[in-house]
């Protein structure tokens, strides 16, 4: 705990049988009461690995996509009692090292969500960002703040904390299945007032770290592109995007009642 907060580190995993274990070794367990993985349907031994590391596991039977398996993180943690909540990629590509900073952001009640950003240190492409990942990710990021009206580093890191009222409050089930499910939270967290802090994060790629191929790049610009702009038209008064409502569909629900598609595509091993 921190503050008297209960911290759950969840992990969507999809074929991290490479990494997961190294990932999950840099978690500071003084400071984390719960990790769970959440695995897509992998083709490896991610589950096997998981399991054998005493983790609390959810298994997808199909594939959901990565922001459908965030869905069920949000969900399980919340499920489990969790007032922080702390996503990182099991890729190993983020260090967990600095899980306590993200949620002393949250546990001082000043921030909703903290961000890891491999932006603000400068030393991305030095921890081995490909550079068009690094020109695509700045030129993304300088069209969402100009939308948004922020002044964020970055809107694409796979390493964040969140609070509870948060996860309650935002339409989390309205976001996509994909990719773009990231930066439509953020776009959320914007829009219904919360509040974005960033610490800096080194970053590091090597073989069996997570990478988007070429088509589904071009699919989540074009994916991040768009919420900005239905977030700029909806505060026009000239859109209304499911995603952006308050009505919208809440993951609190999705805790005390499973959707029959959640209940059908997971089974538990706690």
């Amino acid at each position: 705990m921190l503050d008297g907060k209960k911290i759950c580190v969840v992990m969507p995993a999809y074929n991290a049988e490479a990494t997961l274990a190294q990932t999950v070794a840099e978690v500071p367990r003084p400071s984390v009461d719960d990790i769970v993985v959440v695995d897509d349907c992998s083709s490896d031994r991610t589950v096997e690995l998981a399991r054998r590391l005493g983790l609390a596991t959810i298994v997808h039977e199909a594939n959901r996509g990565y922001g459908g398996n965030q869905k069920t993180c949000y969900t399980e943690a919340l499920a489990r009692g969790a007032d922080i909540v702390v996503m990182v990629h099991p890729d190993y590509q983020y260090t967990p090292r600095l899980i306590p900073a993200l949620c002393a952001c949250i546990s001082s009640g000043l921030y909703d969500v903290a961000l890891g950003s491999r932006i603000l240190g400068g030393r991305a492409l030095e921890g081995g960002m490909p550079l068009y990942k690094y020109v695509a990710n700045r030129v993304l990021t300088l069209i969402e703040n100009l939308l948004i009206g922020e002044k964020l580093s970055e809107y694409h890191t796979g390493f964040r904390a969140f609070s509870r009222r948060l996860l309650e409050t935002l339409p989390l089930e309205e976001n996509d299945d994909g990719f773009v499910f990231d930066n439509q939270m953020l776009v959320q967290a914007v829009y219904f007032g919360f509040r974005i802090a960033e610490v800096t994060c080194p970053t590091r790629y090597q073989l069996g770290s997570s990478s988007i191929r070429f088509g589904k790049s071009v699919r989540y610009g074009l994916g991040v592109l768009k919420a900005a702009l239905q977030f700029r038209l909806k505060r026009m008064g000239l859109q209304r995007p499911a995603f952006l409502s308050q009505r919208g569909r809440k993951l609190g629900a999705a805790v005390d009642a499973p959707s029959p598609r959640i209940a059908a595509t997971m089974r538990r091993n706690r």
